[in-house]
């Protein structure tokens, strides 16, 4: 096993590791080469946590994305045809990015790039920052070994963002908000070469030029993010937010609600599964009026689902607040039982909003205590009873299990025995000291 496998499993979850497997094996299957690239690379690289796995393959992606979805219960998310791309979710809420090896020609400026098949090393000349154009070969032949045309490991060793082309931000304008995106979340310093093309571009005012479809794509990363309140802020001094809407350049931006919504996305584990757009919006739209609101809906082109979405977060987090302030929840199992189904945005909308002392309690609790003592629970505890892996009542049994283990009263530590007594000392014993002290 090459440094970079050994640093790749050591840096994933098991139920990611798997994931990389079963694309493995799909790829052999298939006869064609896969890598995995971009983000996961420079997290792993960059001592982050991989939130995402980012897959390239030398082939058809959707192709592979639907036997993956027949041989392993993936779930097909979404697609994109222009940029041959098709998110997945697979089992324990991995989520997944195939797409296919592509060269990117830009005719104008923010337009549509031109999409033409490549090799692995054409795909990462053509992307937007060297520490995002690394990739590791996932191919029997070449296992483990790093693809680094634009020398990214060396930029991600100075924590630096550097701009591939000279034109990138003329190509696609929207990159300019990626690279404060990228600047606030790695805490990495701008290339000087990289930042004079980004002002250069504008100065030539590029920004007018980022279609309303860039502006969703990137809003949807923007919500994702968990710095939101210094992403915001950031994204203010830059003027760049206003590109979304002109009344979020003055007071209409709630830094402070954005404050407390990083805040509460830092206490919560990472791989909470949630939906960010939802919550985000929540804190965005706050200090709209209606024009305003539909305004910014039509300029980041949301669609008719992620509005209901939006407008639906509030109604039902106080749902599940009122759940909470229920007296009947009197067990840590009970508690558990009912944050462990609720959908993360929800409990993340109480922790920002929610003035009830005793539902933010029971919420830090959760996390704090009855999160990490279900996890002793594991598949291996749960197998050494007997029961079949993977059966129906493996899950009841393992259920069963952490709900016996909440409602446990931690055992008392057993009283360390008190030391015995010293033996008297004799007369011969005592040195001249102690009969010059009588």
């Amino acid at each position: 096993m090459s440094d970079y496998m050994f640093m790749l499993e050591s840096h994933l979850s098991p139920a990611q590791f798997r994931v990389v497997g079963e694309m493995q094996a799909l790829a052999a299957q298939a006869g064609v080469n896969l890598f995995l690239t971009g983000g996961a690379l420079r997290d792993m690289l960059g001592g982050f946590p991989v939130r995402d796995l980012d897959f390239v393959i030398e082939t058809n992606a959707l192709k592979i994305a639907k036997i993956a979805e027949k041989k392993y219960g993936a779930t097909i998310v979404s697609t994109d045809d222009q940029k041959k791309s098709v998110e997945l979710r697979f089992a324990g809420g991995v989520t997944a990015e195939l797409a296919m090896a592509r060269q990117e020609r830009y005719l104008k400026s923010g337009g549509r790039p031109q999409i033409t098949p490549a090799a692995i090393h054409e795909d990462l000349r053509t992307r937007d920052f060297t520490v995002n154009a690394v990739a590791l070969s996932l191919n029997k032949a070449s296992l483990g070994l790093p693809i680094d045309p634009t020398n990214g490991v060396g930029d991600i060793e100075r924590k630096e963002l550097r701009a591939i082309h000279n034109y990138s931000f003329y190509d696609d304008p929207s990159r300019m908000l990626r690279l404060i995106r990228f600047k606030v979340r790695l805490n990495y310093t701008i290339d000087e070469r990289t930042r004079l093309q980004y002002e250069n571009a504008r100065e030539a005012e590029m920004l007018t030029r980022v279609s309303s479809e860039a502006l969703g794509v990137e809003l949807h990363h923007i919500a994702a993010e968990p710095a939101a309140g210094d992403l915001m802020r950031s994204l203010s001094e830059e003027q760049l937010i206003e590109l979304y809407s002109p009344a979020l350049a003055g007071a209409k931006l709630n830094l402070s609600t954005f404050t407390k919504l990083q805040k509460a996305r830092q206490t919560v584990p990472v791989d909470l599964r949630m939906n960010s757009l939802p919550l985000f919006l929540e804190v965005l739209m706050e200090e709209l009026n209606a024009k305003e609101r539909a305004d910014l809906i039509k300029t980041a082109s949301l669609t008719r689902g992620e509005v209901n979405a939006w407008q639906k977060i509030g109604p039902a987090a106080k749902k599940l607040e009122k759940e909470l302030k229920s007296a009947k929840l009197q067990k840590a199992s009970q508690l558990y039982q009912v944050l462990v189904k609720a959908p993360g945005e929800l409990v993340v909308w109480l922790m920002v909003y929610s003035e009830q002392r005793l539902v933010q309690d029971r919420i830090r609790n959760y996390f704090q205590k009855y999160l990490p003592a279900s996890l002793e629970i594991t598949d291996e505890v749960v197998a050494a009873t007997g029961v079949a892996v993977g059966t129906p009542k493996f899950q009841k049994v393992k259920e069963e299990m952490i709900l016996t283990r909440l409602d446990a009263r931690p055992k008392k530590p057993a009283p360390e025995p008190e030391p015995p007594p010293p033996p008297p000392m004799s007369s011969f014993a005592r040195g001249p000291g102690v009969r010059h002290q009588r």
